[in-house]
């Protein structure tokens, strides 16, 4: 059987012709279809390559779709579209994307910009460059410099000058309490594989009991159990099975599988190895978001340290480098971005367990989560389980904004936010209000600084933990630039698949604007912004859709004196 690679394995089902709305009498199920007379029609043996052809020819200048559907055999009307959905490729001759995210912001990511522009360089904002513990943060090419403030510009004259930068930043606790941590992004990278020679000792099913006794939730922002996802792939009767690891990390205000890719690629990597042996897979698949060079570099000379060993087993690893898109980060949108499409999520049912990587059960995990693994097989699951405050496990927490150590954390899942800013050194000024999971999160005032940050907990008082990207704003911030940041940031990054998201996220932050600047329509205009939220949160397809209001409307929950008329 043909492996992804050299084509499309042969009896795979054609993603392309799924019905992607089913209909109402749910009779005829298109997805279902096999249609092998159509199969040149609608899939070229490269598509999967056609990002990297057009990324490897300088993205989308004149005349270069041509070049990419000759070198991939997809027509040159898919190889445009595809280029116009990703920021990297849509705009190659941008010299220098400055980050216009919350943190970065506060940090005066909007004098950066117009310095640049002052100084005649090609220049934009851009969506979070996962750095928000380094602001100002710049992305050259595909190179994220830290602290790039309007100074240093000024300084430098020109990108090229500005040179390079290390941007590892402040981990936490303190590396003596290794023995509470699972990660533990203080020890230097473990090649030895002795976590993959424990993983065979216990088998197939003793790893799957371990995770599920562990409690490991995903990590990466729903919280869904890690075991569930296992059984599910493992049942399947398909013996082509995919792994797949999702980092593209982009939610405004997380950076924390940035550090685990930098510090402790060896758990990333043991950890897939571990799970593609649990459910039968023999590939798989690293997609990193496009921003991560440095990160790239890292992963890659790991696997080339463990190849060169084979203490990992005959796993075959495939590294894929995103091209500048948020909604990537969701798993269905992730897995058409693989397959060389627009990064546009799938209707569910299927989930990707089922119906995954070319149609085949696929297992997706965050780098966090797949990076627990090693220690969990080591050491249990129960003494994974018994690291957590009121949940199972240890968190890998991001804190930015107005604390005196913005950076990683490893702490016990569930400690509140007063916790978390203490090992960050404090606040800086007054607390005021707080995103505890990204700008997906929307904002909690000081009054929940002790409740825990755990998934539960915030799903209680209407928020999420999310990625755990923890931003804290103190009495100085103007809250309402930060609502405004979040809703022009989700309507920036949505795929346009759904009209509510299309339509709903412009709406909103054209409705905020109108209680801005226009007194006698305040009112109504947050009236319909609430009912708009509604119809987002019940009619998108995706999480994106259903996040985009929290920033607006859990502000006009919490903090009303700003939106009085």
């Amino acid at each position: 059987m043909a492996g992804p690679a050299t084509g499309v394995p042969s009896g795979a089902r054609i993603p392309d012709l799924r019905l992607r709305t089913d209909l109402v009498s749910g009779f005829l199920r298109r997805r279902d279809c096999v249609v092998p007379s159509c199969r040149s029609m609608f899939r070229s043996k490269k598509r999967h390559e056609l990002p990297d052809a057009l990324r490897e020819i300088g993205g989308l200048a004149d005349g270069r779709s041509k070049q990419a559907a000759e070198r991939t055999g997809v027509p040159e009307a898919e190889a445009y579209g595809v280029a116009t959905f990703y920021h990297l490729l849509a705009r190659p001759d941008v010299s220098l994307r400055v980050c216009t995210g919350l943190s970065c912001r506060m940090a005066g990511a909007d004098a950066v910009l117009e310095t640049a522009q002052a100084l005649g360089i090609s220049s934009e904002g851009c969506s979070c460059l996962a750095a928000c513990d380094v602001p100002p943060a710049v992305l050259a090419g595909r190179r994220v410099l830290p602290r790039v403030t309007a100074t240093t510009l000024k300084q430098a004259g020109s990108v090229a000058a500005l040179g390079s930068a290390e941007w590892k930043g402040a981990i936490g606790p303190d590396p003596g309490d290794a023995a509470s941590l699972a990660l533990h992004l203080a020890a230097p990278p473990d090649f030895s594989g002795r976590a993959f020679a424990a993983a065979q000792q216990l088998g197939a099913d003793g790893v799957i009991a371990a995770i599920e006794t562990s409690g490991l939730q995903g990590r990466g922002g729903a919280g869904f159990p890690a075991h569930i996802k296992w059984k599910g792939v493992a049942s399947q009767a398909e013996k082509v099975r995919y792994v797949v690891l999702n980092a593209d990390e982009g939610e405004p205000g997380t950076f924390k599988d940035r550090e685990v890719l930098l510090r402790r690629p060896d758990l990333v990597l043991e950890g897939m190895a571990i799970a593609a042996a649990a459910v039968g897979a023999s590939d798989v698949y690293l997609y990193l978001r496009g921003e991560f060079e440095i990160p790239w570099g890292i992963v890659e000379a790991a696997i080339a340290q463990f190849t060169a060993s084979g203490v990992l087993g005959d796993v075959r690893f495939h590294m894929h480098a995103g091209n500048g898109a948020y909604i990537c980060g969701e798993e269905t949108a992730l897995l058409e971005a693989l397959e060389g499409k627009r990064g546009m999520p799938r209707l569910k049912p299927p989930f990707p367990t089922e119906f995954g990587l070319w149609g085949k059960p696929t297992l997706m995990h965050n780098v966090e989560t797949i990076g627990c693994v090693p220690a969990i097989v080591l050491r249990g699951g129960e003494w994974f389980k018994q690291l957590g405050k009121t949940e199972a496990g240890s968190k890998l927490y991001c804190i930015s904004g107005d604390v005196q150590r913005p950076g990683t954390y490893e702490l016990p899942l569930g400690v509140c936010l007063d916790e978390l800013v203490e090992a960050a050194g404090g606040y800086v000024g007054e607390l005021r209000a707080f995103s505890p999971g990204g700008a997906s999160s929307g904002f909690l005032p000081a009054s929940e600084r002790t409740r825990p940050l755990d998934f539960r907990a915030l799903a209680d008082a209407g928020s999420m933990l999310g990625s755990a990207g923890v931003v804290v704003l103190n009495t100085s911030a103007d809250l309402k630039r930060a609502v405004f940041d979040q809703l022009r940031f989700f309507e920036d990054e949505s795929c346009g698949q759904c009209a509510p998201c299309r339509i709903g996220t412009r709406y909103l932050r054209e409705q905020f604007i109108k209680h801005q600047d226009a007194p006698d329509v305040r009112v109504e205009a947050l009236r319909h912004a609430a009912e708009v939220a509604w119809e987002m949160n019940e009619g998108s397809i995706c999480g994106l859709g259903q996040a985009a209001p929290l920033p607006l409307t859990s502000a006009m929950q919490h903090f009303p004196e700003e939106f009085e008329a």
